[in-house]
């Protein structure tokens, strides 16, 4: 029999996806009304919002890590619902899904959905190291998109076209959103918040270098990654 701090994760575990299904249905059934793009951002966003629930988690090491199967199983979701899934009837059976992925890169959520898994492998105990990756691209990167796409007016290609507009959106909003993460992490780990301020600074801005740089799709590779390392540089680990 699993005692009450094991029911309790469970519970917070099992209200996790709940709460992830419950945004892939409103974004599909809703989202008709708006743009792929729009509603993909829309899913980016309200995902990304997972890591404040991280602290309420006691079971977040190896081999009793429950944030990381929170976000593990969602890479094979995402993959077999694009459109190199190799179960092509799954693709119909959840459609709301389907839909958003058809909006963007074809891997696009597998690749949201991979770092979102390393980082909660590694940082389930920091969740703000996650944060530090995940909020820029969920909150960051939505923002330049759907900024660049009705007021970009600068445009400039690497290796996709981006938008002057949408990177100066990226960065103001990927700093305060971890800024406001970091107060709240704070009420559960002990760290330094001035410094952690500036780190802020720097973490967006690196995730807005490594978004403007990356191609279409990668970014929800590189963004994450890149954020989390420069916090935990900046932050000694």
């Amino acid at each position: 029999m699993f005692d009450a701090e094991t029911w309790a994760n469970l519970a917070l575990l099992g209200l996790c996806y709940v709460y992830v299904f419950a945004i892939i249905l409103v974004t599909g059934r809703v989202g008709r009304g708006l743009s792929r793009n729009s509603s993909r951002k829309f899913l980016h966003i309200m995902i990304g919002n997972l890591p404040f629930l991280i602290p309420f988690f006691s079971y977040n090491k190896f081999p009793l890590n429950f944030p990381f199967f929170v976000a593990a199983p969602f890479v094979i979701v995402t993959f077999l619902v694009s459109t190199y899934s190799p179960v092509k009837s799954l693709r119909r059976k959840i459609p709301e899904l389907t839909e958003v992925t058809e909006g963007g890169h074809q891997l696009g959520l597998v690749f949201y959905a991979i770092s979102y898994t390393v980082l909660a492998l590694f940082f389930s105990a920091q969740p703000f190291v996650i944060a530090a990756g995940i909020l820029p691209m969920a909150y960051g990167d939505a923002t330049a998109s759907l900024v660049g796409e009705k007021f970009g007016r600068r445009r400039f290609k690497i290796f996709a076209s981006k938008s002057v507009e949408g990177s100066i959106a990226m960065f103001a909003v990927s700093f305060a959103t971890f800024a406001v993460s970091l107060l709240f992490f704070s009420a559960f780990y002990s760290f330094s918040l001035s410094s952690s301020i500036l780190t802020a600074l720097a973490v967006a801005a690196v995730a807005t270098i490594a978004e403007a740089l990356a191609p279409r799709g990668i970014d929800n590779i590189t963004v994450p990654f890149f954020g989390a390392l420069v916090f935990l540089f900046l932050m000694g680990g």
